[in-house]
């Protein structure tokens, strides 16, 4: 397992530095302080700037214009846009829409891929992805009420979603919805393509996070299906494939999750240390680095960090060289481990701040507020600690005979 990085890459990697700090970091007051729908026209054109420099869409294939890269490499690209919330929108790789565009690159039709993929590969439109119910457990999609039945070449959909995050100002949702009933649990569900301009697709509207409702691609949208119909041709893939589509699209998405969270991490981290650093609170000019409390908090944060950051470029060449199915147990770990190391991380860089922390003059109320959704998403902690602990388990009952 060899993680050196290639010379093309490190220079890949200075790019991006450098535009973050020149072009991303300077513009994050406005996010913080102003809807996302009114900065779109200034993201537009940063969005531009990374394009002419040969870095959109680091995780597309090549032929689809992107860059092309493993799961490694993009990780170590996400970890970098990570340390802003805009820097995965601004390189044209946040979630769902990268999600989306790998799942549409391999089930969808060539009608498909040209009305819908290739211009959300450009960024020219954003789409959503509606899966997460309300009255059902998200973190087991074999529970879904959803449903799509045929009605002559349509599918007519009924349902009611939630949390599908940047339904409002997305061109259509990729919905999760039941269509075989009497089948097996793990063949019951498809994925159907819906226009969002779609008479019955209804946009409730966006679900309030910690105090915040937020606007277009920064938001979490409650959306009802009632009576949508739509053509026959929108089903993504084969009928009954929406669970396996699904398990294809959420393995890439972790590694795309731990890496962004690792970058939040090294935020904070830098927060941390240039406020310890900072802070005068002794007459003699003692700071709060001179402390052994925040000489601890920084060791035991550098180290859980670089754990968490191992573990996960670990499961991402797993999956780049053995497949996905070989790599679920790394995948299941690194999504506990690397969510509550952020947790940690966070939380001790905003101690250190003090009643700053706690305001809106820095990023951290913010990482403190948005990320604490980290342990829940994607599966919660407590189903991924079950499901590695069977396997393990199970693994040593099969060794043992």
């Amino acid at each position: 397992m060899d993680f050196t990085i290639s010379n093309e890459m490190k220079t890949t990697l200075g790019m991006i530095e450098d535009f973050m700090q020149k072009e991303v970091f300077p513009i994050e007051a406005e996010f913080f302080h102003r809807p996302f729908k009114e900065l779109l026209p200034l993201l537009a054109e940063k969005r531009k700037k990374v394009k002419q420099m040969g870095l959109w869409g680091p995780n597309f294939p090549e032929e689809l214009g992107g860059m092309g890269l493993g799961l490694v490499d993009h990780g170590l690209i996400s970890e970098s846009l990570g340390r802003s919330p805009i820097g995965h929108y601004i390189f044209g790789t946040q979630a769902p829409d990268a999600g989306n565009i790998e799942i549409l690159h391999m089930f969808g039709t060539a009608d498909q891929k040209e009305t819908y993929l290739k211009p959300l590969v450009n960024g020219d439109i954003r789409s959503c992805f509606a899966m997460t119910e309300v009255n059902t457990a998200g973190s087991n999609p074999l529970l879904m009420e959803a449903t799509a039945v045929k009605d002559g070449d349509d599918y007519i959909i009924n349902g009611h979603k939630w949390y599908t995050t940047g339904a409002e100002g997305s061109a259509f949702a990729i919905a999760m919805v039941v269509t075989n009933p009497e089948a097996n649990p793990a063949l019951k569900s498809s994925m159907i393509i819906v226009p969002t301009d779609n008479p019955g697709f209804n946009l409730v509207g966006n679900i309030s996070i910690m105090g915040e409702k937020g606007s277009d691609y920064n938001s979490h949208g409650e959306v009802m299906f009632q009576s949508c119909r739509v053509p026959q041709k929108n089903l993504l893939g084969k009928e009954g494939q929406g669970f396996l589509i699904a398990q294809e699209r959420l393995g890439p998405g972790r590694i795309h999750h731990c890496m962004r969270w690792i970058g939040i991490c090294n935020r904070a981290l830098d927060l941390m240390c240039q406020r310890a650093n900072a802070r005068v609170i002794e007459t003699d000019g003692r700071t709060l680095a001179d402390k052994e409390i925040i000489q601890n908090w920084v060791a035991e944060s550098t180290a859980e960090i670089e754990a968490a950051r191992l573990m996960t470029l670990s499961a991402a060449w797993s999956i780049d060289n053995v497949g996905m199915k070989k790599s679920r147990e790394k995948v299941s770990m690194i999504k506990f481990v690397v969510a509550n190391t952020m947790q940690r991380v966070i939380d001790r860089a905003l101690q250190v701040h003090g009643g700053l922390g706690m305001s809106d003059d820095t990023i951290l109320a913010f990482l403190y507020r948005h990320e604490r959704a980290a342990r829940i998403y994607d599966g919660a902690d407590e189903v991924h600690k079950a499901s590695l602990g069977k396997r393990v388990l199970r693994n040593y009952k099969k060794s043992n005979g």
